[in-house]
């Protein structure tokens, strides 16, 4: 365990040095949450009654959503050298330390991940939190949602960075790894409510989306955080995040396992 700590360690005090990237990050996540808000708010303003999420629910939605993004987005922590090895053969070199290449990994995607988001999601949240409402980032309804809001965060960078390990493996299979990191990107930035959140979708599309394990990454925390998730739908939620969890390492241990038992290095 030791170990893998220390790859934590070493990859969070490494991507803590990027704070010139982080301003420009923060700058443009202030923009964007920005004009997603307004546009919220001239749909909201035609028939208030006819959306499924409050205004204010909606605002604190998207300013988590920015402050967040480098932690819970797919590609927000996923790591180009790891496709590159990967294609290039260099992962031999990993295959060559006594340790787990899965482990090692899982451990690098939540460190970059915790840190990239550690670096925007303080300013965010001090100046949105400063916005006259109904703009701005409201606290949460009390003390007990926001404790499921930090459990539901906990568990979603976990459900991503185990998605994250499952493209990894995949591209052990394939020529090229743009194809999967397209098509991975896109779907989780949809179906995760990265986009548009969930509780705005149709309603037989949204009840099925909620089954998938992208509206485990960020769409029960954020609508946790807000009051629009709660009671039973909300204990589901976690316990769906819990589920797909387990059900992603499985899977990705079992790609990797599959993989290294048929990967072949050319060269001496």
């Amino acid at each position: 365990m030791k170990k893998y700590l220390s790859f934590f360690r070493l990859r969070f005090v490494m991507n803590l040095q990027y704070r010139v990237a982080a301003l420009a990050g923060v700058v443009c996540q202030f923009f964007w949450g920005g004009m997603a808000i307004l546009a919220f708010y001239a749909f909201y303003q035609t028939d208030p009654a006819s959306f499924p999420m409050d205004f204010q629910a909606t605002a604190s939605y998207i300013w988590l959503q920015q402050g967040l993004l480098a932690m819970l987005s797919l590609i927000g922590g996923t790591d180009g050298q790891v496709f590159e090895a990967i294609q290039s053969g260099n992962v031999v070199y990993e295959l060559c330390r006594p340790v787990s290449l899965y482990a090692m990994w899982f451990s690098n995607n939540v460190a970059s991940r915790i840190a990239r988001a550690l670096l925007r999601f303080i300013p965010v949240v001090i100046v949105s939190s400063c916005l006259p409402a109904p703009f701005g980032l409201m606290a949460p309804p009390d003390a007990g949602t926001f404790f499921l809001f930090l459990l539901s965060l906990a568990l979603a960078l976990l459900v991503t960075a185990a998605f994250s390990l499952v493209v990894y493996n995949v591209t052990f299979f394939t020529i090229s790894d743009r194809g999967v990191r397209l098509i991975s990107t896109s779907l989780s930035d949809f179906l995760m409510g990265g986009i548009v959140p969930l509780p705005f979708f149709p309603e037989g599309f949204r009840q099925f989306a909620e089954l998938l394990p992208f509206s485990c990454m960020e769409n029960v925390p954020l609508r946790v955080y807000s009051g629009d998730l709660s009671g039973a739908p909300m204990v589901r939620a976690i316990l769906l995040q819990v589920m797909w969890l387990f059900l992603l390492v499985l899977i990705g241990k079992a790609l990797e396992h599959k993989a290294l038992k048929r990967v072949v290095v050319q060269g001496g």
